[in-house]
């Protein structure tokens, strides 16, 4: 139990009516939820409103309400709270609630298109090794330690999250290391005007911040690339100033990342001067060889990207006080992430590769480290790939021109099509290909299918590039989600 006034300290607040010293219960913004006591945030969605809820968590028991506007009918038992931004409100409430859970622990933020689960994972990895308990927020999973909790979002909502962090501190956790996306720190000026800011890490407190790259997604929310550019930056704007801030010079965007923040500034490169560079010194399938900062180390990762998020850890783990030679050793016997360039190898001689390229970059970054690898040698890639349903559409002509463009052939499917009809997101992705390229093109809805035929393409030497789904086991297909799962079907066809 907590009296409003304490969850409100930190609140920019335009109006008060009622007794904000009333005991809470509890807090919850979908009113489904709202038991006796409960303080309710009326929080603006996509596709709802809360404010259109207000009376019915009244009638549930709810004895404050948190809104952006005063309902018609204002009830004596009830504080009304009005806010300039419900999401905003509700993550400060849920730092308050939870005792502030990241002001006690070093929680650092990874953001950026690619490489965040990669990095976030690995961080939680090196620091377990180093003999830390540690804190996971990731798109495949969330740890609590050792403990595994189901992932729904790449950044939980902020009750969620002060709750998992609340959850580490109390098995001991030092460090958490967690994925920031850009739906989860964008304002509203960030996203296009008939949707909403979800504001999931207001009122966190971050020890540090990382950022990877940035390349076309998600303009189905954000409208603009420039809105997508910013939602990032404002995360490093938002740093407090003991924080450290550390960016990709390689990427056009990185140092625009770094403009107005207050956090200490640091860099990593694998092509310019920066505070810590890596050189590819040898890459095959089975991993690289790698200078970081002039000492040579061994990697089980593959492709120029996965260099780029290695520095990135390695520099992370020094600006936290780690020392650098042990880092290189631990790093050196990690595991590879769950889909991401994972590696099999067939009995008949060609090896496929299950990667979670979903934007037209990271499929360009994966193609190309696979033709580099084979270059000089015999062997063929065949892609397959799709691209969502109900999500940035302009992806799509793109990515199809990226698998053509670096593969012997590339065959086009079904990814979560989700309320669209398949044929409609091919016939866009074909829509980005000339005459030549379609010839060396399949397309194939049944994604089961797709795998098959390309698996049954390839021979001894060749290479099977299934992208897009990762460590995804499912596929959503209208409103519901059905088990699949890449590596299973490739295994299958091995």
């Amino acid at each position: 139990m907590k009296k409003l006034s304490e969850i409100l300290k930190n609140l920019v607040c335009k109006e008060i009516i009622g007794d904000e010293n009333v005991e809470i219960s509890g807090v919850n913004f979908d009113s489904r939820k709202v038991t006796k006591g409960d303080l309710f945030v009326a929080k603006r969605g996509d596709t709802t409103d809360g404010h259109d809820f207000i009376l019915k968590a009244i009638e549930q028991g709810a004895v404050a309400v948190v809104c952006e506007k005063l309902p018609a009918e204002i009830s004596d038992a009830c504080c009304y709270v009005v806010v300039p931004d419900s999401a905003e409100a509700l993550g400060q409430i849920a730092c308050a609630w939870y005792d502030y859970p990241s002001e006690k622990l070093k929680l650092v933020g990874v953001t950026g298109t690619n490489g965040k689960t990669t990095v976030a994972t690995l961080l939680y990895q090196l620091f377990r090794q180093l003999g830390y308990k540690v804190g996971l927020l990731s798109t495949v999973e969330n740890r609590i330690n050792d403990q595994i909790v189901e992932a729904k979002l790449t950044t939980p909502e902020s009750l969620e999250i002060n709750e998992l962090l609340t959850k580490m501190l109390e098995v001991g956790c030092e460090y958490a290391f967690m994925e920031v996306s850009s739906h989860s720190v964008a304002h509203r000026k960030d996203v296009k005007p008939h949707l909403v800011a979800h504001r999931r890490v207001a009122g966190l407190h971050f020890a540090g911040a990382i950022f990877t790259n940035l390349t076309q997604d998600h303009l189905d929310f954000h409208g603009t690339m420039e809105n997508y550019r910013d939602a990032k930056k404002r995360f490093f704007d938002e740093l407090p100033a003991e924080a450290f801030a550390i960016t990709n010079l390689d990427d056009k965007n990185g140092e625009f990342m770094l403009q107005n923040t207050r956090a200490k500034k640091y860099t990593y490169t694998l092509r310019a001067m920066g505070d810590f560079k890596t050189k590819v010194l040898e890459n095959d399938f089975s991993g690289m060889l790698l200078s970081v900062n002039g000492r040579e180390v061994h990697v089980p990762f593959v492709g120029k990207f996965n260099a780029s998020n290695i520095t990135a850890v390695y520099g992370t783990a020094v600006l936290l006080g780690q020392d650098g030679l042990e880092v290189l050793r631990i790093i050196s016997s990690l595991d590879s992430v769950s889909g991401r360039f994972e590696t099999l190898r067939s009995p008949s001689g060609y090896f496929a590769i299950v990667d979670y390229a979903h934007t037209p970059d990271a499929l360009k970054n994966v193609v190309g480290t696979i033709n580099q690898i084979l270059q000089g040698k015999s062997g063929r890639l065949i892609t397959v790939v799709g691209c969502g349903g109900d999500r940035d559409k302009t992806k799509r002509p793109l990515m199809a021109q990226e698998a053509v463009n670096g593969s012997w052939k590339a065959v086009l499917t079904s990814d979560n099509p989700r309320t669209e009809n398949p044929q409609e997101i091919l016939n866009d992705m074909l829509a980005g290909l000339d005459s030549e390229q379609r010839k060396k093109t399949l397309v194939i809805a049944d994604r089961r299918e797709a795998i098959r035929t390309a698996c049954t393409l390839a021979q001894s030497g060749d290479v099977v590039l299934v992208a897009g789904k990762g460590h995804e086991n499912y596929q959503i297909i209208g409103t519901e989600k059905f088990h699949f799962d890449d590596r299973e079907e490739v295994l299958e066809m091995f």
